[in-house]
């Protein structure tokens, strides 16, 4: 016989009371009812329902909707709540089992078990946990404009219409199928998410229950899933190794020589990795963060708490130029410290390849920093204990796991301003741990999107004005075979320019070269193809016109606009079109026009997502 109950309380789904157990709330029982009389948070985040008690149905599914829960077809799970009739079932976070309410009019009739038990509930309320974290970071609301589709977490696909404020409070109007309008306050957007997918939706009515049955299908479908990806992530999870050592008087000098104040986000994700490394299961995290947002120097924190720690780190960036880049930035950071940096890429002579290789087999060198030369089979390490993945979307899944093979329990440190959809995918089903900085350096300006039809007078005039202000030019034309004759056309248009010209076919010694020339100023505009994507940081160049933008991927295009606004000054992007835009092309760069703004590229990861697929978590699809 289910057990009745005269009082019980619902709790809020809230990080405070997801830490305190059944047994907390049982053992504080009086404390509990003396502060509901008392304390604003506990009046707001707690519901006290007893037996005869007058109260409106409506009123109790509103507040369980405020509070967090689920409307759900059965509530079996800790977190979700279902309506039958003249009955709620609801399963608070606060107890071990589920209740039933049983209404007669506008009063409760009584209060009962309906047998539904928490099997494991500290990994219930850890789910629950997750699952607030993930709504905080996938969201993204602050990008949602009118037009676009928001799922609700208990009514489905909705179109956003606008804010709009009622009596005081402001709230998020969206639309539903047969003319139904959800009015949604500001403060329950954890409930809210950006539509991501692949065709059109189609609006049901909010009276509807096709979207519970099809929440409830996506879940055994997810279940499924992961019963496959149990297989895969097996051995992963069974591999440990020892925690790091922990921070000392290496990592503190570290961080005193950092020229410039961490973002909160930056000091978020260190603290992110701090604990990951701190655990006996490896670490396998994503930091996804704007150009010129900091990720190069939260991984050379992990690569010295890593050597620190008696292992030795790898870093793999997809160019040349890049890991030439981040092994100076790396030698001047670390110049002080007893950590030993090598760099191994083609451009070095054989002599010079193997000796790099023995200092890594013999454990002699702590930290190298490599290209695709790092993924060959005569690469071995005597400790390697951390990978950190540069601009991971540059490389397939092969090449990826190819390190990772070599030891099962390697951590993996992926860095991205805008990760691949199938990396994105994984981080959303929480199979990989995501940190994101979003917060811009101090000083940071947002750079200028311009999206026009190709023409000589605008290419002058954008050159001209940014030579005039003492700056440099990226001029971007991706084709090898007719960029001298691009060049001779540049100077024509723009006399007083010095100009000279980088791609992929020059020697790796001579683009090098190039590339540091153009660092020093020795030249003002460099013609050049999409090798200048990655990661370069030369803060004098704050303008750059892209010759045919429609040919570049969204995340291409959004990486060669942050080559561009790394400093105080304004930086401003064009991308040029011959003929008329149609398909994903126009989709691509209207999509680029509205992530003006500064930490976008998450949500133009997204965007891309939504455009080419998420991709097959299981097999090699991007």
């Amino acid at each position: 016989m289910a057990e009745r109950h005269k009082r019980i309380f619902i709790a809020s789904i809230t990080p405070y009371f997801l830490e305190k157990g059944a047994v907390w709330f049982e053992e504080h029982n009086q404390e509990i009812t003396k502060a509901l009389s008392t304390q604003a948070f506990f009046q707001d985040n707690l519901l006290e329902l007893e037996a005869g008690q007058s109260l409106n149905l409506s009123e109790l599914l509103r507040r369980l909707d405020e509070f967090g829960y689920e409307k759900v077809l059965k509530a079996d799970r800790m977190g979700e709540f279902s309506r039958l009739g003249g009955s709620v079932e609801v399963f608070p976070v606060n107890t071990s089992r589920a209740i039933r309410i049983e209404f007669v009019g506008n009063s409760i009739d009584g209060i009962e078990d309906t047998g539904a038990e928490s099997k494991n509930e500290g990994a219930d309320r850890a789910a629950l946990q997750k699952h607030l974290k993930s709504q905080k970071l996938y969201s993204g609301l602050k990008g949602a404009r009118p037009g676009d589709y928001l799922v609700h977490l208990d009514h489905g696909i909705g179109r956003f219409q606008k804010t709009e404020e009622i009596s005081g409070t402001e709230y998020y109007q969206l639309a539903y199928g047969g003319g139904d309008k959800l009015f949604v306050p500001k403060g329950l957007e954890r409930k809210l998410s950006l539509y991501v997918g692949f065709t059109e939706p189609r609006l049901s009515r909010l009276s509807s229950s096709a979207w519970i049955r099809t929440k409830r299908r996506v879940r055994e479908e997810v279940e499924k899933t992961a019963k496959e990806l149990l297989a895969v992530y097996a051995e992963k999870e069974i591999a440990q190794r020892p925690p790091y050592a922990p921070a000392d008087d290496i990592e503190r000098k570290l961080e005193e020589t950092f020229l410039y104040e961490e973002t909160p986000d930056q000091l978020q994700a260190l603290a992110d990795i701090d604990h990951d490394l701190d655990q006996e299961t490896p670490m396998d995290r994503l930091v996804c963060g704007d150009v010129g947002f900091g990720k190069t120097e939260i991984a050379l924190r992990a690569a010295v708490r890593s050597v620190k720690s008696g292992y030795q780190a790898a870093l793999l960036a997809p160019t040349t130029i890049l890991a030439h880049q981040h092994y100076l930035t790396f030698q001047k950071r670390l110049r002080d410290l007893p950590v030993t940096i090598v760099l191994l890429s083609r451009l070095q002579s054989a002599k010079e390849q193997k000796h790099v290789l023995g200092e890594l087999a013999e454990g002699r060198a702590d930290i190298v920093i490599g290209t695709h030369r790092l993924l060959s089979k005569d690469v071995r390490f005597r400790n390697l204990g951390l990978l950190i993945i540069d601009d991971e979307q540059r490389f397939g899944v092969k090449q990826k796991e190819r390190l990772r093979s070599m030891r099962a329990s390697l951590d993996t440190l992926s860095l991205s301003a805008t990760p691949i959809p199938r990396t994105l995918s994984m981080a959303l089903s929480s199979l990989k741990d995501i940190s994101q900085l979003q917060t811009p350096p101090e000083g940071r300006v947002s750079v200028e999107t311009v999206i026009k039809p190709r023409s000589e007078k605008l290419v002058k005039e954008a050159i001209s004005a940014e030579l005039k202000r003492g700056g440099q030019v990226y001029y971007l034309h991706n084709r090898i075979g007719t960029i001298g004759t691009t060049k001779e056309w540049l100077e024509g248009l723009v006399p007083h320019a010095n100009m000279r010209v980088a791609h992929g076919k020059l020697k790796e010694s001579e683009l090098i070269s190039v590339m540091d020339d153009f660092t020093k100023g020795a030249f003002n505009v460099l013609v050049s193809t999409t090798i200048i994507e990655n990661g370069l940081d030369i803060p004098q160049v704050n303008t750059i016109i892209v010759e045919d933008a429609a040919r570049l991927g969204l995340s291409q295009a959004y990486q060669i606009k942050g080559r561009v606004g790394r400093s105080h000054k304004k930086g401003y992007a064009y991308f040029l079109y011959g003929g008329k835009m149609k398909g994903k092309a126009k989709l691509r760069l209207r999509a680029l026009q509205e992530a003006e703004e500064l930490g976008s590229g998450y949500l133009l990861a997204l965007r891309d997502m939504e455009i080419r697929g998420a991709g097959n978590i299981l097999g090699k699809e991007q």
